[in-house]
């Protein structure tokens, strides 16, 4: 390859230019109009305007991104994450317009982008799936029967979901009977889809995934776990790897498992595959993210690769640079925290002009930048500033590390998460490691009690 169009914005479009420079790869960014000023756009080696701030208007234009790409000359399309990398139509197009896309096949996109039809795949696989429905739920009628045979409390999902879209939790009937419309609704508003399904939740959980990669030669591995209990909105904002208390052999039946998802639905490219871990270290199956993770860099930091390389080898149709699983190792421990402008409270969202912005450089501190100082954060896109991964030879020093980083990190002219991460990351609640989804929203109510 030697030019990729990278059909997304800010610090991925960003992440992805750094590894094309280092291969002597050109790039091509498309930016909407609000982005002109943003890093991205300057450190491509071309840039197009698309349209307006608006995603329908810019980023989700895909017919007009390929047409740029083929235009201009481009090898490859790589689509980050979001917007339009798990679009299995987009990725058909691309391929039909004789580009590459750095990314799965399309058929394995639209398989795994289907929760219902992902559950059944994993099932067949031997996978371990959350207790729930086969088939996705029509009515109301349909939805209780099931919920009163799984047991309450449930989650209701929508079955092309993400992002924590179109997923409610109901502790009885009343509560299902008050959401089923509503979640119907806002599953076809967003994904063009209002088929729900509904599963068992699980208690004092933890949210466990395991990045794999496949070629086109047959190889699939996994490159260890990471811990994203860490949420708010059913979101992640603190990821680690590896996963604190966990015991070594739950751990490798998971990799294992993982490995074998791959292997049932002919995966290439780097894929997710997310778990759900109960208190009894029993783990199931969520869902295959079929892209290149948001946390990332966290599996970079402890094995030593280059998970965008690696993509772009494999999109290249060779095997994968380390094929052989025992030569993958995990050493020493990182984490990664998403810096947003919002509320720390609340966690609604804080757009505007980004006045001043402090992250100090430092030993074991990487950032992936998507703004800098002068910019300005709009209300069109999710308001993720950067993401800061912090390394150690341990995690007991890769959270000595975050102490200092967040005490001495400040930014103006927008609220930011930076104050709650200079909180949380000393916490006793983080420190002892064995914490679940509920921590967050937990500590805050500790917190708040304090005062």
């Amino acid at each position: 390859m030697e030019k990729i169009l990278i059909a997304n914005r800010g610090e991925i479009a960003s992440r992805i230019i750094r590894t094309c420079r280092k291969l002597g790869i050109r790039t091509i960014a498309v930016h909407s109009e609000a982005d002109s000023g943003l890093p991205f756009v300057q450190e491509a080696d071309e840039s197009f305007e698309i349209g307006p701030g608006p995603v329908p208007q810019s980023y989700l234009k895909g017919d007009e991104i390929i047409a740029l790409a083929k235009r201009e000359g481009a090898d490859a399309v790589h689509p980050g994450y979001g917007l339009l990398s798990e679009n299995a139509s987009f990725a058909r197009k691309v391929q039909a317009a004789g580009l590459s896309f750095i990314g799965p096949a399309a058929g394995v996109i639209e398989k795994m982008g289907d929760k219902i039809e992902a559950r059944r795949a994993m099932i067949h696989a031997g996978v371990p799936v959350v207790p729930g429905t086969e088939e996705g739920v029509a009515t109301l009628e349909e939805a209780l029967q099931a919920a009163d045979q799984i047991g309450y409390p449930v989650m209701m999902k929508a079955s092309a979901g993400g992002g924590g879209i179109g997923m409610v939790r109901c502790e009885n009937e009343q509560a299902l009977s008050r959401n089923f419309e509503g979640v119907k609704k806002r599953a076809m508003s967003y994904f063009g889809d209002d088929r729900v399904f509904i599963e068992k939740f699980i208690d004092d959980a933890r949210h466990i995934e395991v990045q794999i990669f496949g070629d086109s030669h047959g190889n699939v591995v996994h490159l260890f776990e990471r811990n994203c209990s860490v949420q708010r909105r059913n979101q992640k904002v603190i990821e680690e790897s590896p996963s604190p208390a966990f015991p070594e052999q739950a751990k490798a039946r998971m990799l294992s498992a993982a490995v074998e998802a791959g292997k049932a639905v002919g995966y290439t490219n780097a894929g997710t595959v997310e778990f759900i871990v109960g208190p009894d270290h029993e783990f199931y199956f969520l869902e295959m993210n079929t892209r290149l993770q948001v946390e990332h860099p966290v599996t970079e930091a402890v094995t030593g690769f280059d998970l965008v390389e690696w993509q772009i080898e494999v999109a290249s149709g060779r095997e994968l640079p380390v094929k052989d699983q025992e030569k993958i190792k995990s050493a020493g421990h990182a984490i990664e925290y998403r810096i947003y402008a919002e509320d720390p409270e609340k966690f609604l969202p804080s757009p505007g002009k980004i006045t001043q912005l402090v992250l100090p450089e430092g030993e074991g501190v990487r950032i992936d930048r998507g703004y800098t100082e002068g910019d300005t954060v709009t209300p069109f896109y999710d308001p993720m500033i950067a993401k800061v991964i912090i390394s150690g030879s341990s995690r007991e020093e890769a959270i000595r590390r975050s102490e200092q980083f967040f005490g001495e990190a400040h930014a103006a002219g927008v609220r930011t998460n930076i104050p709650l991460f200079a909180s949380f990351a000393g916490s006793e609640e983080f420190a002892e490691g064995n914490y679940t989804t509920q921590v967050l929203a937990g500590w805050q109510a500790r917190k708040k009690e304090e005062v």
